[in-house]
């Protein structure tokens, strides 16, 4: 079996190109607020605010309170849903570290909009491994991968904000 490698900071520099002409292609301009789902999805939404000079700050998404899988994985401990801006009618991206199954993605949205209507949401992840289970699609995926369904992958951030991306389990 040959390891994965990829990497993340290329891939993060792919993500900012790509978001900086999704933005760009809007007409007339959003002005859209960025949303992280955590924890991936919100240290890709730390680096894109600032390097995209988009509106602060930015806002934490946390699937916790509507997974479906809830009575097995528990309530995780970490990040707490924090949207420090007004939901209704406003543009929203949201980042996510890897799409997989959707189940993630649709949890985060119920959240959301338990904040308010947004005028548009769109989804942008790092890397699409497929295998979904439910018709979620992301607006912007910079890589697609195959892994077996029992590997996961998962971003990492080092002590200076370095990101990597590890694949976990047999």
């Amino acid at each position: 079996m040959s390891s994965l490698i990829l990497d993340a900071e290329a891939l993060y520099a792919d993500l900012r190109r790509g978001l900086q002409q999704l933005l760009q292609s809007d007409a007339p301009p959003t002005h859209p607020r960025l949303v992280g789902v955590a924890s991936g999805g919100v240290w890709l939404a730390e680096r894109l605010q600032q390097d995209l000079n988009l509106p602060a700050p930015i806002g934490v998404l946390s699937s916790s309170m509507h997974r479906d899988d809830f009575a097995q994985r528990g309530l995780a401990t970490g990040a707490k849903t924090h949207l420090p801006f007004e939901v209704n009618g406003a543009h929203l991206i949201v980042l996510d570290d890897v799409l997989y199954t959707g189940r993630t993605v649709r949890a985060v949205l119920n959240e959301l909009f338990d904040y308010g209507r947004p005028a548009s949401v769109r989804l942008a992840v790092l890397v699409d491994r497929g295998g979904r289970q439910l018709p979620v699609q992301a607006d912007l995926a910079v890589a697609r991968v195959s892994l077996p369904a029992e590997q996961s992958l998962q971003l990492a951030r080092d002590a200076s904000g370095r990101l990597s991306l590890e694949v976990q389990g047999a």
